[in-house]
């Protein structure tokens, strides 16, 4: 992956990370594997099965993949039944064709794309779908750009249909489609969706202070936030899709 650094830093926090981090919208997930039924599908960059979990309620047999072994055993713990395969993008532990799509949640951005995408494009039949899903933070809402501020929220999203609009020789147009939804927290909550970030778990304890100060302060003074028991925190789905060859 791009940097092992940051994104092998997320099973110290594997726990928290499951229970913090959004959910994909199931509109998403069903687009994503638009006419597909009863498939085999790799979920790349699994984390704690977050996604896995939601393609399975799809009916779809999954299987995971993940490199950092501390997320693996939180995703057998939170997903019964199922174990991840420990791999990388680059180096798929599965073999030629034995998948009819393969998803990635939020981590499409970690993976050395060229090797990555003939990885996926082996491990898919013909036909196959590719989808990476991203949840992304509305901060088009001023308070959760201020919280993207205060703790270097960067998703790495910008402008994702121009930055990742080439899977490679290998796959078929990429289509996209965004999707909203929303998350329920208490602002302990909030707390905790921050510290299973990167930038929170690869942090010294002075910008870890900082954050915790500069976020107490949102959420006690902005309108929106202020006495506040919950907060609703938006994001945009966004999902491209594209077929192997």
């Amino acid at each position: 992956m791009a940097d092992h650094t940051h994104a092998l830093s997320f099973g110290a926090a594997a726990a928290e990370y499951d229970r913090f981090r959004p959910p994909y919208p199931e509109l998403a997930v069903r687009w994503a594997l638009a006419g597909l039924s009863n498939g085999r599908v790799v979920d790349l960059g699994a984390g704690t099965g977050i996604l896995t979990r939601g393609v399975q309620t799809l009916g779809h047999e999954v299987v995971p993949v993940e490199p950092d072994p501390g997320m693996r055993t939180q995703l057998a713990a939170a997903t019964p039944g199922t174990t991840a395969l420990a791999g990388s993008a680059e180096a798929v532990p599965l073999p030629d064709a034995a998948a009819d799509a393969v998803l990635v949640g939020t981590a499409y951005h970690w993976f050395d794309r060229e090797p990555a995408h003939a990885e996926i494009a082996r491990v898919l039949r013909p036909g196959g779908t590719f989808a990476p899903i991203w949840n992304i933070r509305d901060d088009h809402v001023d308070w959760v750009a201020e919280l993207g501020r205060i703790a270097h929220l960067d998703d790495k999203s910008g402008n994702i249909v121009v930055k990742y609009a080439d899977f490679g020789p290998a796959f078929g147009a990429i289509e996209a489609r965004e999707f909203t939804h929303r998350t329920t927290l208490t602002p302990d909550e909030v707390l905790g969706m921050i510290r299973t970030r990167s930038y929170w778990l690869t942090a010294s304890d002075t910008d870890r202070q900082r954050v915790e100060r500069e976020l107490d302060e949102l959420l006690a003074t902005h309108p929106a936030l202020k006495g506040r028991e919950t907060v609703e925190l938006p994001y945009r789905t966004l999902v491209l899709r594209a077929r192997r060859r």
